[in-house]
């Protein structure tokens, strides 16, 4: 397992997400796809990396996500 095929999976994620139909009509609906199609990642895929890794990556994307998507503010500096 490399840090690359991580990034690998965040790729994957948003070209499935583009791909889906689309119903999302505000940030937390579109939040909701991506937090849906993680999971999905997660179950199928969590042998193919280290214990933990693939999680972690994860819940870190997903929290990127929120970020980018306005449904949390930013940290502030001194965070």
């Amino acid at each position: 397992m490399t840090h690359r095929s991580l990034a690998v999976v965040g790729a994957r994620l948003e070209e499935i997400v583009s791909t889906l139909p689309v119903t999302a009509t505000t940030a937390s609906e579109l939040f909701d796809r991506y937090e849906e199609i993680a999971i999905e990642v997660l179950d199928s895929e969590q042998g193919n990396y280290a214990p933990g890794a693939l999680e972690e990556y994860l819940k870190t994307y997903l929290y990127l996500k929120q970020l980018e998507l306005g449904l949390i503010p930013f940290p502030e500096p001194q965070e």
